[in-house]
């Protein structure tokens, strides 16, 4: 099963999703075992705005707050097995911002959970390489996001936008 050691750095968070640490572990339990990804691990920070646009502008020279940030685990070394004690192989690191989540969700006419749980499954897939440089790419990423979260029994967010 994924493990995730997850974070609640601001309080607003437990406002907006009741029982936060939970939710977000359901999720992205929920989305590894669907794309077989169980024997892994990551961080979740959740935080707020500031907190956010300073990750974005010192890792990606992008000086204002955003949804969710990834950023993956360095590749282990060529020929070095995955963990020799069988333990969960690290994925990387999510952080969040209560409220850009908050604020994209009214603005979308979305569930703040089930949109919170959409920002963690794509952050999850960029951990795992998928990305939405290209169109090709974006079909791809955003088709499985689809087909995960319905799994969930949430709605397709890319209809609801």
């Amino acid at each position: 099963m994924l493990s995730a050691d997850i974070s609640v750095a601001a309080e607003e968070w437990r406002d907006l999703v009741p029982d936060v640490e939970n939710h977000c572990l359901k999720t992205l339990v929920a989305a590894s075992a669907a794309i077989d990804q169980e024997n892994r691990s990551l961080a979740v920070l959740l935080d707020d705005n500031a907190a956010l646009q300073d990750l974005n502008t010192r890792f990606r020279g992008k000086d204002k707050p955003t949804n969710v940030l990834s950023f993956p685990a360095p590749p282990l070394p060529p020929g070095m097995p995955d963990l020799p004690d069988g333990g969960p192989a690290h994925l990387g690191d999510l952080a969040l911002s209560c409220t850009v989540v908050r604020q994209e969700a009214a603005e979308q006419g979305k569930n703040v959970g089930d949109h919170f749980s959409h920002l963690l499954v794509h952050g999850l897939l960029h951990l795992l390489g998928y990305d939405h440089e290209s169109k090709e790419e974006a079909v791809r990423m955003e088709r499985l996001e689809i087909d995960i979260l319905a799994g969930m029994g949430i709605a397709n967010p890319y209809e609801l936008e």
